[in-house]
C-alpha cells in the first residue's frame, strides 16, 4: 500500500516569484510588481476574410476630423516660433539643457529628458557652486519629488545671467498657489 498524505496526480501551483528579481523596477513598499497581460481567449480574437470586416468599428472617424492634421501642424509650429516679446530661458552644456518658455519647463541629461508643465510646478530653485562652474536648477512637484540637474557654465560670470532670465520666466508665467 503506496499512500502519500496530501499527494496528488496534479503538480503543485504556486504564486508566480515577484520582486526586483524579476522585474528591475520593482521597488519593495514603494511600487507594484509588474503584471502581466492576460492572454487573449481565441474566440475574441478577430479572424481574417469576412469575420476581419466586422471587426471595425462601427463609426469610423473621417480623416479630416483626426486631431493633429498630417503635415504635423501646431506642435512643429509652438517649438520653431516663439511668441514675441514673451521671456524665454534655456541653458545647456555638452550633457545637459534645460529650457522654460510658455508651454512649462523641459529638462535633458543625456537621452533622458521630462517635461513639466507649470501646473505641475511647485517651485524651481537654482544654486551656484562656491567653487567650479556648475549651476543647478531643481524643479519641485507637488508630490514632493524634485529633479536638479546640473549645467556647466563656460564662466561664472554666466550665473547671474542665467538667474536673471530664468526670474523673468518664472515671473511671467509661474503661479504660486
Amino acid at each position: 500500500m503506496d499512500q502519500r498524505i496530501g499527494s496528488s496526480s496534479q503538480p503543485l501551483k504556486g504564486e508566480p516569484v515577484k520582486g526586483a528579481g524579476f522585474d528591475p523596477a520593482f521597488i519593495p513598499g514603494i511600487t507594484a510588481p509588474a503584471t502581466q497581460p492576460e492572454p487573449e481567449p481565441a474566440d475574441a480574437r478577430p479572424t481574417a476574410g469576412a469575420d476581419a470586416e466586422d471587426a471595425k468599428p462601427a463609426n469610423p472617424e473621417p480623416a479630416e476630423a483626426s486631431a493633429e492634421p498630417a503635415d504635423g501642424g501646431p506642435e512643429q509650429e509652438e517649438e520653431s516660433a516663439p511668441e514675441d516679446g514673451a521671456p524665454t530661458f534655456e541653458a545647456s552644456d555638452r550633457r545637459a539643457r534645460f529650457a522654460a518658455d510658455r508651454r512649462g519647463v523641459r529638462l535633458r541629461l543625456d537621452e533622458e529628458d521630462c517635461e513639466f508643465r507649470w501646473d505641475e510646478i511647485a517651485a524651481v530653485e537654482t544654486e551656484s557652486a562656491r567653487f567650479g562652474k556648475r549651476f543647478t536648477i531643481t524643479v519641485h512637484t507637488p508630490d514632493r519629488r524634485w529633479y536638479p540637474i546640473e549645467i556647466e557654465a563656460t564662466s561664472r560670470s554666466r550665473f547671474a545671467e542665467w538667474e536673471s532670465q530664468l526670474d523673468a520666466v518664472l515671473d511671467a508665467y509661474f503661479e504660486e498657489a
